[in-house]
Formats: structure tokens, sequence, C-alpha cells
């Protein structure tokens, strides 16, 4: 198989370089030249943001079986990948987001529930969730629905991670101590590891798939429980838990997902959003979703091996709840019960 990787350098896109080269396949990647790709592939240069910034992919020779994409930005860059791509690549992978749903949605969506409105391909960057479904519809356009797959992927999690989520969580618990630890032990999660994405994905190609995929675990596949117990025994067990009550965490004026990230309040329709799609159709195409403990693990290893601290998106906001903000929380607050700490 031959490969065009749009990106490729960083989290998700590294991710799928990676597996697609561990399958022996023949990998281009066109990226901005800000970080070294993984060796072994074929490098291009550009920019898809400045006039000419296809210029190395539209004078390269040769064509691909697919391309993947994960621009999250401006659907006009997606449009034009697309549109200069189209007879040279067999199938367009958009790695898009379940936040392409309508807001509020129910637990146990589909990917034919409703989108959002106001998308379009041509548009400038505005909101995350438009941008994301007027990328896929800018790959429709082009492609054809028979010849795109959307994979529309939830909370990622795993190595190489650049938005700082499980980062955070491990480095709080390498640091010991009390942490906060939002409940309940038992609220389900959902998440999918970077690398299952990527597996996924490829095998998507080699099958021939096509259509819209809601990709993540199974609902429940973990728990916050088992996220941060995971996290304590990688790190060395120094931390002691202190699992304290959703009205407690937000009592504290504490922002769910972005100071406590993963975890947001359970019955809501933040929880129902982020952590209830129904994934039955990926599952029935082969998505296999490996333990948390193991995600944990590796990204722990990960974050170890590049000196502990995690590469951040300079487009994306900090995440993590600063020491004085979670001291007074605690200070204030009260166990949940019964195993509290």
């Amino acid at each position: 198989m031959r490969l065009l990787m749009l990106g490729g350098t960083e989290f998700v896109g590294r991710a799928v370089v990676e597996a697609a080269l561990g399958r022996g396949w023949d990998v281009t990647v066109l990226h901005r030249g800000r970080h070294a790709p993984p060796p072994g592939v074929r490098a291009l240069h550009g920019d898809r943001t400045a006039p000419d910034g296809l210029a190395a992919l539209a004078g390269a020779d040769g064509d691909w079986d697919a391309v993947v994409d994960t621009w999250s930005a401006a659907p006009r860059a997606v449009r034009d990948s697309a549109r200069l791509l189209r007879g040279r690549a067999g199938r367009y992978v958009y790695v898009s987001s379940c936040s392409v749903y309508e807001w509020p949605r129910p637990a146990g969506y589909t990917e034919d529930d409703p989108l959002v409105d106001g998308a379009s391909p041509d548009a400038g960057q505005r909101d995350y969730a438009r941008d994301k479904r007027g990328a896929e519809l800018a790959v429709l356009d082009a492609f054809g629905a028979d010849a795109s797959v959307l994979v529309r992927a939830g909370l990622i999690l795993g190595p190489y991670e650049n938005i700082g989520r499980l980062p955070w969580w491990l480095t709080r618990t390498a640091r010991g101590g009390t942490v906060l630890a939002p409940g309940p032990r038992e609220l389900p999660l959902q998440y999918i590891d970077v690398r299952d994405l990527a597996g996924w994905l490829l095998g998507a190609v080699e099958q021939g798939l096509s259509g819209p995929y809601n990709l993540v675990s199974p609902p429940g596949h973990a728990t916050m429980g088992a996220l941060l117990d995971a996290c304590v025994q990688v790190t060395g067990g120094a931390a002691r838990l202190r699992w304290t009550a959703p009205d407690d965490v937000l009592g504290a004026g504490i922002e769910p997902w972005t100071q406590l990230p993963v975890w947001v309040p359970p019955d809501s329709d933040l929880h129902a959003t982020l952590h209830g799609a129904d994934v039955s159709r990926a599952l029935a195409t082969g998505l296999h979703c490996r333990p948390v403990t193991e995600t944990v693990a590796d990204t722990w290893s990960w974050l170890r091996e590049i000196g502990g601290t995690a590469p951040l998106r300079p487009d994306r906001p900090t995440v993590g709840l600063d020491p004085e903000t979670e001291a007074k929380a605690l200070a204030d607050g009260n166990p949940e019960g019964p195993g509290g700490e």
C-alpha cells in the first residue's frame, strides 16, 4: 500500500505513519518541517496555510492508495488538498471529530444523528465543530461518499499526546501527595488510544471502507477510577487519590474537562457528548481497544523518554489544575464516602 500522510510528525499523524511503516507500507509525508517525521518515509515540505503550500505535493511523482488528513483549522485547506489529490489517491481518510454532531447529543448517538449547521468547505477558521464538519464536506465534494472515510474520533489518548490531558494526570500523580480525584470512581469513560485509532484507520483502507464512523472505545471501556489508579501505579504509587463528589468539585469553581482533564460530571450533557457515543459500526469493522493500563503505562514511558514534559500544541488551551486551587478544594471539600481516599 502507498500512503500519503498530510502531517505525520505529531500525535495522531505520527501514530498513523509508524503503524503504516510497521505494516510495510510505502509512506509519503507532507509537513511544515517543524518536527522530523519517523525515519523511513519520503518527506515533502509545505505549509497548507500558505498560497503555494501544496506546490511540493503538486509536483511530486506518483499516486497513492490513500491519503490521511487530520487538519483541524480552516476547512478550505482540506478543500484545496482534496481537490488536488482527486484522481491521484484512491481513498481520502479524514480524521474528524464527534464534535460535528448537533449539540446537545443524547447518550448512544450514532453516525446518523443530526450534524451542526452552517459548515462550509470554503470557510476560513471558525469554531472547532464547524471547522471539522466543513472539512468533511470538502472531502465528500472531492472524493464522493464511496471513496471517503470520515473518522469521527472522540477523546484521543496515548504516546505523543500534544494536548496534555493524560500527561497532566501522570505528572500530577508522579508529584505525589493527596490528589483531588473527581468522582464517582465508577464514572464510565470513552476514549481511543491513538495507536488503536491508527490501526483501525489503516484497516479501513485495506478493507475499502467508506462513510462516517464514531471512533472511540465502547462506553465504559474504562472508568475514572481505573484511569487514575493506573496513573498512580505507573508513577510509583506515592500519590493518594481523594475521591470527591461531583457537586463538591463544581462547587469549588473547578472547570470539568479543562482543569480536570478527561472528567466531566455524570448525568450531564457533557458526559453524554464526550463519553456516550455508539461505536457499534466501528466495532463491526474490526475496532480493537487495548486496556487502559497499557495506554497509561506506555504514555508514561514515552513521557519519561522525552524528559517528563509533553509537547503542547500552541493552538489549544492549557489544561490542568494549579496546585493552589487543588489544595484549597481539598481543604474545603469532603471525600466521596467509604474508600474516598
